[in-house]
């Protein structure tokens, strides 16, 4: 993966709140600050088989199952599916090899995404206004798996409580159960600037034109973005005392802490030097299963105070 000096690059990060286990993360740029080292404090991460429930709360559509599905079936590929360079898959690795071989329980075998189940509430039995408590309620009726997690996908008409205001997704853990969750909303109709950006223009900041989407939707591929940052910060960080820089009440981690950066070059306002899909017009940075092409955001380097990324 390509890396660049954060301490030469001043980079946007997002300074996020935190209460009690839950980790929120946003790719809302707000604050101009220099991370500080990203740090190891001895406690647990999620290593070896990782069981993925993904509830998806309000309507989706097949094909925007199908797209996230398939990001999720890209990080650790089974072995007739290769994936061409750069993949999902190689992104993947990095975390476990910067992060989860690091830490204090080393797991004998790398770290694979299972796939283990999905539940649809499209009647929304919550109403279409969610708390932050009720997110972890959801993701408890959910049926977690202990070292696993479920994944409370919200549909676009459905509001959540700091959604678009500070937050684009977010994660936390039931410790005594042992499991994590993770909650993204689709940002389409209520805040694709902040959350969907380099694929919708910017909410403010330098007004540089829109990106165009790898799947083809907006909304679904600005969820994948905040999808795989919450991923990187759950399985590296999942009950708050893990990988993470700055307080413990709100923390910087593997991802959130290169805010922005998607490939070298990337200044505020420009994501970086893209691939360009030639057929389609469409910017991305990571090949996927079953054809798809996906953006996923850089890794912060421990060992270099770098945001390394793929292209």
């Amino acid at each position: 993966m390509a890396s660049f000096q954060v301490a030469r690059t001043t980079v946007l990060v997002l300074v996020v709140v935190s209460l009690g286990q839950v980790c929120m993360g946003s790719r809302r740029l707000a604050t101009l600050v220099q991370p500080a080292p990203l740090e190891y404090h001895n406690g647990a991460v999620l290593q070896g088989d990782v069981p993925i429930t993904i509830l998806w709360y309000g309507k989706f559509t097949p094909s925007q199952k199908s797209i996230i599905s398939d990001f999720l079936l890209s990080l650790t590929p089974q072995p007739h599916q290769k994936l061409s360079g750069p993949s999902v898959s190689q992104w993947w690795n990095t975390i476990d090899e910067v992060y989860l071989s690091k830490a204090g329980t080393k797991s004998p075998k790398k770290t694979q995404i299972l796939l283990a189940g999905q539940v649809s509430d499209e009647m929304c039995s919550l109403s279409k206004s969610l708390t932050r408590d009720q997110i972890s309620e959801l993701a408890a009726k959910a049926g977690p798996k202990k070292s696993g997690i479920v994944l409370v996908l919200t549909a676009e008409d459905v509001t959540v409580e700091g959604f678009c205001m500070s937050r684009c997704g977010l994660h936390g853990s039931d410790r005594k159960a042992g499991s994590t969750y993770i909650w993204v909303g689709n940002p389409t109709t209520q805040c694709p600037g902040q959350c969907a950006w380099p694929f919708h223009q910017p909410v403010s900041g330098p007004q540089t034109p829109p990106l165009v989407a790898p799947n083809g939707d907006v909304g679904i591929d600005g969820m994948v973005l905040n999808l795989a940052s919450m991923m990187a910060g759950t399985v590296t960080n999942p009950f708050g005392d893990g990988f993470y820089q700055g307080p413990k009440e709100a923390p910087l981690e593997a991802a959130t802490a290169c805010p922005g950066v998607y490939a070298k070059g990337a200044y505020p306002g420009y994501p970086g030097d893209l691939l360009v899909d030639p057929a389609t017009g469409a910017s991305y940075n990571a090949n996927g299963a079953r054809g798809r092409k996906y953006l996923v955001p850089a890794l912060f380097e421990p060992s270099t105070s770098s945001c390394s990324t793929l292209v």
